[in-house]
């Protein structure tokens, strides 16, 4: 992706946000410079990526595949200095996107239309060699447990969520004409690296083409910290 494509996309999403009247942590308006000044105190947003993620799953095609999220809080299931076992993701998916079919080896979620346009989920189970099973799919909407075909698109309107279980093979779209989408995540600690486990090979973040400067870092782009001043560990 262009830098200024990723640059575009977080502005785009931080004016859906301000439409719905969601407040984002400080941590998400930090420019590079305030990056350079972050110490050791600031380890916990490093080392489990929270910040913005902007992602054409290495198609290059951004506007047809891909999301933009934010990772508002996270524990680390691989480091026993983080505590939480949960954590809450905001994503815009905008209208003629799509995110891929995939699934989650451990984490269980909850996926929230938090406003904007109507959300669909196609749901297949993991066929335990990762193809997609043609049984039925258990569904649990907003409290509702009950099975649907294999490959049925829940639909979910503003307020309205999806709890995902893990080896649940899921993917996102907006339903035409309803506008782009902001979606909530709630869900056990997030591992991009181990958890994941899509469809078709593809990549999780995309290679940069520096076409202007940088308006936020990406949470997998923070400046390394070389010295132990503040850290926890001394």
């Amino acid at each position: 992706m262009k830098r200024s494509e990723i640059n575009q996309a977080i502005r785009d999403m931080e004016g859906l946000i301000d439409k719905h009247g969601f407040k984002l942590p400080p941590f998400c308006h930090w420019t590079v410079e305030d990056w350079a000044e972050k110490d050791h105190e600031y380890d916990e947003i490093r080392d489990n990526m929270l910040g913005w993620d902007i992602t054409d799953f290495g198609m290059g095609d951004f506007h047809k595949l891909g999301f933009a999220l934010i990772t508002l809080r996270n524990g680390n299931q691989n480091n026993p200095k983080y505590k939480k076992v949960y954590a809450e993701k905001l994503l815009m998916l905008k209208e003629g996107q799509k995110a891929p079919m995939h699934f989650h080896r451990k984490k269980s979620e909850d996926i929230i239309n938090r406003g904007g346009g109507t959300l669909k989920i196609h749901v297949y189970q993991d066929d335990g060699k990762g193809a997609l099973s043609q049984e039925d799919v258990s569904v649990s909407t907003d409290g509702r447990t009950y099975f649907v075909p294999a490959g049925t698109g829940i639909v979910l309107e503003p307020g309205e969520s999806l709890t995902l279980w893990p080896h649940q093979y899921h993917d996102f779209e907006v339903v035409e004409g309803t506008g782009d989408v902001l979606i909530g995540e709630v869900s056990m600690c997030n591992d991009d690296h181990l958890d994941n486990c899509f469809y078709e090979e593809l990549g999780r973040f995309p290679k940069i083409e520096e076409d202007e400067p940088i308006y936020r870092l990406l949470c997998n782009e923070y400046p390394k910290m070389t010295s132990t001043y503040g850290s926890n560990n001394t």
